[in-house]
This record gives structure tokens, C-alpha cells and sequence, in this order.
């Protein structure tokens, strides 16, 4: 008898997907479509195999977690409906029960398990995260718990960014491991999605389209009055501006910065400003003996301090800040997303002075007084004029003999190219919603290694002091002894010049004034949020 109930079900749910669909392909008026843009595309549907903020944010559209953040980014229920820790090194977690993904299937304790392992294979993007969220399992369809191998003081950070699969769908499909995006793979879960979230994707077409629709069988309640939501990434910032202007978009999630002053002046648009928790840096290839892209042979000049310290003086920070961002930026001396993970501690965030006499005479004590080559690795649609900061800093350091090739490309090889570590020199952003420094520390801190530490370093820098602190810090559970050693990893990275920080952004986003969005400071883009008037 249950075994019928449950037919019905989920035939009901079926039919209701079906009503659904032949609303959204008519002409009725209750129909509310919205359309946005970004220069650039999500890089793959597949929820473990990238950690990048647009990609991560279209995919939280169809898939969610356990926990996740409201809009003053606080931590709410999701598909858990209670948790506790029961233990230093254990949590519990009650699930949200009568969820059902889109196909179907019933959301259980098993899908939990499936995906937060899945996250944690080699292939995931996010597997250092997964990994820190430790060994799950089932006990029952609602109950699930997690036994870490050590204190992990920022748990529920983790839980935030381990999207949940349908376990039978991953296996119908063959999708139970993330695919392998540096690679190229070709895989089922890069085109197709099946969450439990608030909207189900209709069509994927990379670099052309992106759609989403209404899911009608949804557990909660979506605030907004958005029935279907139409992606089109459009690189050129004219062709973005001009067709926010015509209305034929609604929102652009990036606009240009050198269009801001006519769009804030236009007639029915808007602009809202934030700043995003997120630092543009420079890293450099500290691991090879040898450059894979500059013309110094048998040695690698930014193995050398005097080397990094000259280029990171030898950046002009106002003149990009002023001239290039518009004012649309805040230049520090950390690499952190967000002034809280430095305590808002003006020591850390105080960049060293920019003095070219400096630089010089840095690069002849290291041996370099006529300079070097070397190729400069950016994306040209990923952050805020990227490629016009790599030009700029091009030609400031020239002024010290560093002569850079610039290589741009889009984001979807830019990310390829740099997780095989095929860079010399690179331009990266690195942020989100966690201002902990915990992720900051683990990702780009901590040399590499097979538990996924350091899957975002690059350039290899390996610095046994450094990886110390970060490995005490990421169990210590005392607040005041976390902070002490949170310090001293913060002396320690700015006195190395590992990295050489620029800035961080200031995300404006214009829409149009029949619009009603969330701006988030992680520059998450929630579509439930989303009114069309």
C-alpha cells in the first residue's frame, strides 16, 4: 500500500513538472522571466568538479546543501533541518524530510554520504573542504553523521559548499566521480543537473545559454516571482552595457567599470554597489628549479625574496585603484578575501610602499640588474578588468627590466591551464562567503599535497613554517591560542612575500528598474530572490 502511495506521488510530481513546463513555454501573463549576463560562463554543471564563484553560484540555482547563508549571510537550515555537535570531533545532522530531487527521487540520508565522498575524489575541486568535514554516515534515511579525524573549528563553513547529488542519478549516468575538468572530460553531471533545489535546469548550451526553470515540487518557499531565468554570457563590456540599456537583459552581474558613470545616469537602471569578499593577488611558480616560461636558464628568479619584494614594490597600487578600477576598488597588503579573517588588524592590511629606486636595486642585488622574461598567465573574463590589470602591470614592471608576456584567454582554460600547474606567473582571485581565514589557509597557504591542501597553490610554494601554522590553526579549538597562530601565519606569509596582493573588488551591479535583487557580499546570485515588477 505505501509502496502505491509513493507511485502516486510521484506521478503527481511528474505532472506537476509537466504543468510547469507548458506554462513556462506559453505566453501566460503569471510567466515571470528574467534574463543576465556576465563576461563570462559557469564552467561545467557538475557541482564538485570546480570551485568558482560563477560556476558555483548557477549550480546552487538546482542544488543545495545542508546548510547554507540568508541574506545577511548568516548560517540557516537546508536540506537539515537540525544540528548538533556531539562531540569535539563530531556532528550530527536531522534532515529535511518529503524533499524530492527533479526526477523524483527522494532525497534521503544516502544521497548525504554519496556526495559529501564524492566531493572528497581527487578529481573535486572542493575536496579539501569535503575532506575536513570527515568520514559520513547514514543512520538513518533522516540522520547523518559526520566523524572528522581532528577538531575542524569551522565546520559549518565547510557544509556551505558541498552541493548535494541524487546518488542513484549519479550512478544511472555514471557520474559518481566529479569530472575531471583540467583534463577535459566529457561527463553526463558537466551538462545536466539534478538537485533538490528551487529551480531545475532546462537547457545548457556552454558559452551560448543557460536556462533555468520554476521547480514546482519545491520543498520551500521562493520569495521572488521568477518562473524561468535565462543565462547568456556575453565577453564584450559594450555589448553587456548596450544590452542592458535596450532591455534586452535585466541584469548584468559584472558590468563595465568605465560604463559605470552612464548606466548610474540612465533612465530605468540601477546600479548597486558592494564589496565583495574576494583579494586579487599575483602568484609565482616558487616550486620549479627552473621557469617553464622566461628566459632564465639552470634557476628560478622567484625562488629569490629580493625578487618578489621588488615586483610587489614595483606596483603602481594607486594608479590602478584610481585610473583603472575607477575607485572601484580597496588595495591591501593581504591575501584575504575579507578584512575580518585579519582581525581588521591594520598591520596586515598596509601594503609596503611603491618605490621603483627600491625595486631596482633589489633586482641587481638578486643578480637581475638588466631584468628577465617571464610569462604572465590571465584570465580575461573572470574578475573585474582582469586583463587590463595584467596590462598595467605589464608595463610597471618593465620599468625595473621584468619584461612579461601577457598570455589571456577566458576562464574556462585560464582554470584548466592553472590547475595543472602550467603557469610561471598568474594573476588569481581568491574568495566567497567564508571571512574565516581557514579556506584562504588551506587552499592557497599550504603546499600542495594528496589530501587536496594547496590545490589552489599554484605556484608551489612550499614553506614548512607556514604549512605548521596553518595544520595547528585548522584544529586548534581555543579562539585566543586559534588567533596567536592565525598572526604568526599572517607575519610570516606578508614578510616571504609569497603572493603579491593588489586588491579587492567592489562588485557594482546594474539592473533594471523593474528589477529586485540580493546583493550579497560573496556576489552570489540567488534567483529565488528575484522579482520581476
Amino acid at each position: 500500500m505505501s509502496l502505491f502511495l509513493s507511485g502516486l506521488r510521484l506521478s503527481h510530481w511528474r505532472a506537476l513538472s509537466l504543468v510547469a513546463a507548458l506554462v513556462l513555454g506559453s505566453s501566460s501573463l503569471s510567466a515571470k522571466t528574467l534574463r543576465w549576463t556576465d563576461q563570462g560562463d559557469a564552467n561545467t554543471m557538475d557541482p564538485h568538479a570546480q570551485n568558482e564563484l560563477l560556476t558555483n553560484s548557477i549550480n546552487g540555482q538546482a542544488y543545495e546543501t545542508l546548510v547554507n547563508r540568508d541574506r545577511q549571510m548568516r548560517i540557516v537550515a537546508v536540506l537539515a533541518t537540525e544540528w548538533k555537535q556531539t562531540g569535539p570531533k563530531q556532528w550530527q545532522f536531522k534532515l529535511r524530510r518529503n524533499v524530492r530531487f527533479h526526477d523524483g527521487a527522494a532525497f534521503t540520508a544516502d544521497d548525504v554520504v554519496f556526495s559529501v565522498k564524492r566531493a572528497q575524489e581527487a578529481t573535486s575541486a572542493i575536496r579539501s573542504y569535503a575532506l575536513a568535514m570527515g568520514e559520513p554516515r547514514k543512520i538513518d534515511d533522516a540522520t547523518v553523521e559526520f566523524n572528522l579525524k581532528e577538531v575542524n573549528p569551522i565546520f559549518l563553513e565547510h557544509a556551505t559548499l558541498v552541493q548535494i547529488m541524487n546518488k542513484a542519478w549519479c550512478e544511472k549516468h555514471n557520474a559518481t566521480r566529479p569530472q575531471d575538468f583540467k583534463n577535459k572530460q566529457e561527463s553526463h553531471a558537466a551538462l545536466n543537473a539534478n538537485g533538490t533545489g528551487p529551480y531545475m535546469l532546462k537547457t545548457r548550451q556552454p558559452d551560448v545559454r543557460t536556462v533555468h526553470v520554476l521547480n514546482p515540487g519545491y520543498w520551500g518557499k521562493v520569495e521572488g516571482n521568477v518562473t524561468e531565468v535565462i543565462f547568456t554570457p556575453l565577453k564584450s563590456d559594450p555589448t553587456r552595457t548596450a544590452a542592458l540599456i535596450s532591455g534586452e537583459v535585466d541584469f548584468v552581474h559584472d558590468p563595465a567599470t568605465n560604463d559605470m558613470a552612464r548606466l548610474r545616469s540612465t533612465p530605468n537602471v540601477k546600479v548597486i554597489d558592494g564589496m565583495e569578499n574576494r583579494v586579487l593577488f599575483i602568484g609565482m611558480d616558487q616550486g620549479r628549479d627552473e621557469l617553464l616560461y622566461s628566459d632564465v636558464k639552470g634557476k628560478n628568479p622567484f625562488k629569490d625574496r629580493r625578487v618578489r619584494l621588488a615586483l610587489y614594490q614595483a606596483i603602481d597600487i594607486e594608479a590602478i585603484r584610481t585610473r583603472l578600477m575607477r575607485n572601484l576598488a580597496y588595495p591591501t597588503g593581504a591575501i584575504m578575501p575579507s578584512p575580518l579573517g585579519t582581525f581588521n588588524d591594520p598591520e596586515f592590511e598596509k601594503r609596503r610602499a611603491f618605490d621603483l629606486a627600491e625595486s631596482r636595486r633589489l633586482m641587481a642585488e638578486a643578480g637581475y640588474p638588466n631584468g628577465f622574461s617571464v610569462q604572465l598567465d590571465c584570465p580575461n573574463n573572470r574578475y573585474i578588468n582582469d586583463e587590463e590589470i595584467c596590462n598595467a602591470l605589464v608595463n610597471m614592471w618593465a620599468q625595473i627590466g621584468v619584461k612579461v608576456k601577457l598570455l589571456a584567454m577566458p576562464r574556462v582554460q585560464y582554470f584548466a591551464k592553472g590547475q595543472k600547474r602550467d603557469v610561471s606567473m598568474y594573476l588569481l582571485g581568491w574568495g566567497g562567503a567564508i571571512t574565516d581565514g581557514q579556506t584562504t589557509f588551506d587552499q592557497i597557504y599550504h603546499s600542495p599535497t594528496s589530501s587536496g591542501k594547496g590545490d589552489w597553490n599554484w605556484g608551489n610554494l612550499k614553506n614548512p613554517l607556514i604549512d605548521s601554522l596553518e595544520e595547528q590553526q585548522a584544529v586548534e579549538a581555543d579562539p585566543k591560542k586559534r588567533e596567536a597562530l592565525v598572526r604568526r601565519l599572517l607575519r610570516e606569509m606578508a614578510e616571504q612575500v609569497h603572493y603579491l596582493p593588489l586588491h579587492r573588488q567592489v562588485i557594482p551591479w546594474a539592473v533594471r528598474s523593474n528589477i529586485d535583487v540580493q546583493h550579497r557580499p560573496d556576489n552570489w546570485v540567488e534567483y529565488q530572490w528575484m522579482s520581476v515588477r
